[in-house]
């Protein structure tokens, strides 16, 4: 087990606050007092995560600290990378299968799966994706867009904060990453990363958190989903998850993107019964809980990966457990979380369920992990520092090394276990 590191200091221990002098006003020059404080408003940035809204917690989770506080609003350039630094967005139709060329390597035929390639990273636009959404909160039955301007639709959260659809639930893109040896005649798996508040897929997902480098680093046969949740916004929403059957559909759609993408359309229902690990970070936590609990398919999930993420819905996690017992379940935690996660191992013993403290212990099917990380693990460097460097990649490569292994045949889990679709 690679070890944690070096340690640094959680922004939640407090703020770091430009505050006037006890003693009159400054006599150091104006340009470098404003140096010192665009340098000390950088560091408190560097060091900060922002948690999930308000509204999306439990009625018992802490209260989450004032965004506005601790993120100024982003400028335009700093929300969408240029064209240098940007992945490509693709369509479906991109990954049609193109003629061959006049001039051929081999005169043997290749099937797809064979076909040298490099690692695919990119975007895909896709309808079923969580946003737009212009159905229900299911919290309160009313219109998730319940605020407008005009012509202009926006969501009001509990705070009193407005987020505008057009800016903030408005990206229908999925980030798609299919490793170089991934191999469709081998048994796969289908990583689904939720990611937390305050995040882009290129900037967070991509650059600062390295997902796709995880799903590649495990040397797993498994490719990676990572939906756009609300843009860079304190705000957990599902959007389209919270929807029954949304998960499903959302599979289902990603089944033949992915198909296309690896050069084999045929190969569609091959990944429509690929079995599913969900991963959860901060406030990814509430479109994984619905997915499990509404989402259409829960025999395909094998394994849920809640990284610092139990602020609420315990219900829909413990009942997923219950249900799926063949499914391995972990969650790691700070302090942060660390009350919900005590409830939640309360429940579970409660229904006669056995719960792990110790990461190391085997990961096998229908293992249920907690684990609370070391003090000085901030929360924004959760995805890539928790029990262990790269936790995804240490999960998934646990995952493999399994006995007995965690099965990953489509619809044995459901036949096993008896378990139905919600």
């Amino acid at each position: 087990m690679i070890g944690t590191g070096p340690r640094s200091w959680s922004c939640r221990r407090g703020r770091v606050r430009l505050r006037a002098p006890a003693h009159g006003p400054s006599r150091r020059p104006r340009r470098t007092a404003s140096a010192l404080a665009a340098a000390a408003l950088s560091l408190s940035l560097a060091q900060c995560d922002q948690a999930p809204a308000p509204e999306t917690l439990a009625a018992n989770a802490a209260p989450a600290l004032n965004f506005d506080d601790r993120f100024p609003a982003p400028e335009f350039r700093d929300r969408f990378p240029s064209a240098s630094e940007s992945l490509q967005l693709h369509a479906p139709s991109d990954f049609a299968p193109k003629p061959p060329s006049v001039q051929l390597a081999s005169l043997e035929p290749q099937s797809p799966a064979l076909r040298q390639r490099e690692d695919l990273t990119t975007l895909v636009s896709m309808k079923s994706s969580a946003f737009p959404y212009f159905g229900n909160n299911p919290a309160s039955d009313a219109p998730f867009l319940n605020v407008s301007s005009g012509e202009r639709r926006g969501h009001r959260s509990f705070s009193g904060r407005v987020y505008w659809q057009d800016q903030t639930y408005n990206d229908s893109r999925v980030l798609v990453h299919v490793p170089q040896q991934f191999d469709l005649r081998k048994p796969g798996v289908i990583v689904v990363f939720f990611h937390g508040n305050g995040a882009t897929l290129e900037r967070d997902v991509r650059d600062r958190q390295l997902v796709p480098q995880q799903i590649t680093g495990s040397g797993v046969n498994a490719v990676l989903l990572a939906p756009q949740m609300a843009v860079d916004a304190a705000d957990s929403s599902a959007g389209k998850f919270w929807q029954p059957g949304g998960f499903k559909r959302f599979m289902d759609e990603a089944a033949i993107n992915l198909a296309r993408m690896t050069g084999d359309p045929a190969s569609a229902r091959t990944f429509a019964d690929m079995p599913i690990v969900i991963v959860g970070y901060s406030g990814g936590f509430l479109p994984a809980a619905w997915s499990l609990d509404v989402g259409g398919i829960g025999e395909r999930v094998r394994g849920v990966v809640l990284l610092d993420a139990v602020y609420g819905q315990l219900d829909k996690f413990a009942g997923w457990i219950e249900r799926n017992r063949s499914s391995f379940f972990i969650s790691s935690y700070t302090r942060y979380t660390a009350r919900h996660d005590q409830e939640l191992m309360t429940m579970l013993r409660n229904r006669g369920i056995e719960v792990s403290e110790d990461i190391e212990r085997p990961l096998r099917p229908g293992s249920v992990v907690f684990v609370e990380t070391d003090e000085g693990i901030p929360h924004r460097d959760y995805v890539t520092q928790a029990w262990t460097r790269h936790p995804i990649r240490d999960v998934l490569a646990r995952m493999a090394a399994a006995q007995p292994p965690i099965r990953v045949a489509a619809g044995a889990q459901a036949a096993s276990s008896g378990t139905s679709t919600r």
